[in-house]
């Protein structure tokens, strides 16, 4: 069977490693260089079943309103005329009840959950070295976030997730690197890890492609067309034909599939980084923490430190903006001012392709021959082994391992 994926994000090479191993003829096509050059490229490396989180939650709406007028604000709001900004934010505010809340998160868990096993599995059965480390530590700065947070800690107790409610002494036990900045404790979560996304990405490449797998770069798809023969995808330069195409193209996604009548509620939120060499070992997290104030992650990857975080939405334009690389750095050095330069960071920003409930679109499309496995937001390197399995598994009529309810293109038809 002839598949082609469309897209070399994290996303798009582990569905190819899958589909793979079902036995499949893969083509991989990426409008970039190489893999993992956009979303995967520049984000903190966690992977945390039990943190994942839709980004539409109970008290969200007026936090956004409070970040308005702040210089160093997490989240920001950039008006535009464009509809289907408001049409996004509108399906978003309705998914910021607790009780919506709460199922997308345990959507959001069941495939996180499901990818973490399937990411230990692929690496150890290929001897993947990643840059792994364990755990995660949740920090609250306020009362005020801290009790934003009992809905989560709630999901998470429901779901039998291991974790562990900490006062500030408790917190500077399970990270003693962490600075005198006060705050009012936090939740660690043992079963969370840290790895290099692109590094993993560049080895199932190398290991997909010493095995047949066909990587074709800077390769920009302008149409899709599908009937009962098979699928088309004629790019710049070539017309591409296949059995089956599955499409994860990141922010791409939804306009390309919108000719074919497929209509998915994505939109770009904006996201960046700053990484560093760590200078002083013993002044560095040991894995990670997460600012659940700011919604910043601190990392370690290897010998460097990854601060990554903030939203942005509105604006589509991928420039560095100041005032979020002053909050990325703030975080740093509020919390480990010794552990690197932070003048000496490079930094990145690149456009999450966000749903307004949170969990990702996997499956059919509704045109034959075409699946989705999209809409992953902040949390792909989480989700990718899991729904890479989950598609090849759909792709070549097999029954997926989880169950599938909410995370189909179907939950939005039924609005």
């Amino acid at each position: 069977m002839r598949v082609i994926v469309l897209g070399a994000g994290v996303i798009g090479v582990t569905t190819a490693y899958y589909l793979w191993r079902a036995g499949c003829d893969v083509t991989v096509l990426e409008r970039c260089a190489g893999v993992a050059q956009e979303t995967s490229y520049g984000n903190a490396g966690l992977i945390a079943p039990g943190y994942v989180t839709p980004w539409a939650a109970p008290g969200m709406p007026g936090k956004v309103l409070s970040y308005l007028f702040r210089p160093e604000a997490p989240v920001i709001f950039r008006p535009t005329l464009d509809p289907s900004l408001w049409r996004w934010l509108l399906r978003w505010l309705g998914e910021c009840t607790l009780e919506r809340y709460a199922v997308n998160k345990a959507r959001m868990q069941r495939i996180a959950l499901y990818s973490r096993d399937k990411l230990h599995e692929l690496g150890a059965a290929h001897d993947l070295d990643y840059q792994r480390a364990d755990g995660m530590l949740q920090l609250f700065r306020s009362k005020a976030d801290r009790a934003l947070a009992g809905p989560a800690i709630a999901v998470l107790a429901a779901a039998g997730v291991s974790h562990e409610v900490l006062d500030a002494q408790g917190a500077r036990r399970r990270e003693p690197a962490l600075a005198d900045t006060a705050f009012e404790g936090g939740v660690y979560l043992s079963g969370a890890e840290v790895g290099n996304c692109p590094l993993f990405t560049r080895q199932v490449r190398d290991l997909t492609e010493a095995n047949g797998v066909n990587f074709r770069f800077n390769e920009r798809v302008l149409a899709i067309s599908s009937d009962s023969t098979g699928v088309r995808l004629k790019s710049e330069g070539a017309t591409h034909e296949a059995d089956a195409l599955v499409v994860c193209a990141g922010v791409d996604s939804a306009a390309l599939m919108r000719p074919l009548g497929v209509r998915i509620p994505l939109f770009p939120v904006k996201g960046y980084s700053a990484t560093v060499a760590i200078r002083e070992p013993t002044y560095a997290p040991q894995s990670a923490v997460m600012d659940e104030a700011y919604k910043v992650a601190i990392t370690r990857l290897g010998k460097r430190l990854r601060v990554a975080g903030t939203a942005e939405i509105g604006s589509h334009a991928l420039s560095l903006r100041q005032a979020a690389l002053r909050c990325l750095i703030k975080v740093a050095r509020d919390w480990f001012p010794g552990a690197a330069d932070y003048s000496q960071a490079t930094y990145w920003v690149g456009a999450r392709p966000m749903l307004p409930d949170g969990p990702p679109v996997l499956g059919a499309s509704g045109v034959e021959r075409v699946f989705l496995n999209v809409g992953h937001g902040s949390t792909g390197w989480t989700m990718a082994c899991g729904c890479g399995q989950i598609l090849a598994d759909l792709v070549t009529q097999k029954t997926p391992e989880i169950d599938l309810d909410g995370l189909t293109l179907s939950r939005y038809e039924r609005k």
